[in-house]
């Protein structure tokens, strides 16, 4: 089943997509760095450009995916955001555009408390942690049957 990392031209979404790319997996990505999108591009990931801001953008690329990997360092690492004035209106804009897409499974990658997304399961993965074991435990709960609740944290 597909499933989008938004942020994923962040050093840790970076290592998400590396983590996930296989031939039993559709794996896309929402970047705002065009270079960035050419080189996952270049390692066979479907690639939308836009602002992680704009639900539209959001909304469009998850569209027909089992799972949203939401990389919150993306929100507030100095890159242009039209749409919101802070990280937490880019949340609300994540959230919204998962649950317009249909997307059935979040997975929150972040250090703090972040809203609930109106989907059927949600995870936290501690952005804390090393990049790999972030990759190792997103890929876990991508791969899971289910989440057993609406909110897990890994």
């Amino acid at each position: 089943m597909p499933v989008i990392v938004v942020g994923a031209d962040t050093a840790v979404g970076e290592k998400i997509i590396g983590q996930m790319i296989g031939p039993d997996r559709e794996v896309r990505a929402f970047v705002s760095d065009p270079h960035a999108g050419a080189r996952l591009k270049d390692q066979g990931v479907k690639v939308a450009l836009g602002d992680l801001s704009d639900t539209s953008h959001v909304s469009g690329a998850c569209l027909r995916c089992h799972t949203a990997v939401l990389i919150c360092e993306a929100s507030r690492d100095g890159r242009e955001i039209s749409f919101a004035t802070d990280a937490l209106e880019v949340f609300t804009c994540w959230v919204q555009a998962v649950a317009d897409a249909g997307v059935r499974r979040v997975i929150w990658v972040a250090d703090h408390p972040v809203p609930t997304a109106t989907v059927p399961e949600q995870a936290i993965v501690d952005s804390n942690l090393p990049q790999e074991q972030i990759a190792d435990q997103v890929a876990a709960l991508d791969d899971a049957a289910s989440l057993q609740s609406n909110t897990h944290q890994a």
